[in-house]
Formats: C-alpha cells, structure tokens, sequence
C-alpha cells in the first residue's frame, strides 16, 4: 500500500509548461516495484488515463491526447514520478491525479480500476 501526495498544479496559459509531481509519503513495498499513472477529471466525466511508467523497467505509456507533449519520469530515491507538461492546452484542463498499483504495468495501464492507491489530485488550468 503506499500514499500518494500530488503537487504543481495551477494556472497557466496556452503554450505554456507545467510540472506536476506524486511523490509516495508512505510506503510498504519498495516504490521501484509500482507502476505509476497520472490521470485526468473534469467535472461531470469520467478519469481520463494519460500516462504511466512501468515498475523496474520504467516503460512509458501515453494516451494519443497527450503523446508528443508530456513526459513521465521517475526518482525511486525520492518516492517521486513527474509529469512534464508542455505546449499546454485549454483541453488540458482538469483534476490531475496520479494512482499506483504494485505490479509491473497493469494489462490496461489507462483503466482506473487497474491502481488501488489514488492521491487528492491537483487543479491545473490552462487559460488566457
């Protein structure tokens, strides 16, 4: 089991960058052995999974909306997985949370009932 606290969320303008990051403040298991995704809410929808990285071999998954602009990375040491977000846009917008799941990537790694443990989520707002 492992908690996940989500941080960097705000408000930025089309075009521009946002770093998100999930770092695990309790932890039972090392975090090298979860896979970790980020995923996306707004209002009145369902999660929208965007991207994940694989347990031990760190493989990167991504959703064809944010292919080519965000990145996910990993800092085992830190407990911590990133979501570099470029070239933003106003579809962008929404809760972002990350989950994880004590495995290697799950067989549907954008499916919400594959992650057991979910952070509180972060408020990123892309406007002019």
């Amino acid at each position: 089991q492992v908690q996940l606290v989500e941080s960097g969320g705000g408000l930025v303008e089309p075009g521009g960058s946002l770093t998100l990051s999930c770092t695990a403040v309790v932890v039972t298991t090392p975090f090298v052995f979860y896979s970790v995704a980020w995923f996306r809410q707004n209002p009145g929808e369902g999660r929208e999974g965007i991207a994940c990285i694989s347990s031990v071999d760190d493989d990167t998954y991504y959703s064809d909306s944010v292919k080519g602009r965000f990145t996910i990375s990993r800092d085992n040491d830190k407990r911590t997985v990133y979501l570099q977000m470029d070239s933003l846009k106003s579809e962008d917008t929404g809760v972002y949370y990350c989950a994880a799941a004590p495995a290697r990537a799950p067989p549907d790694v954008f499916s919400d009932v594959e992650y057991g443990d979910w952070g509180q989520g972060t408020q990123v707002t892309v406007s002019s």
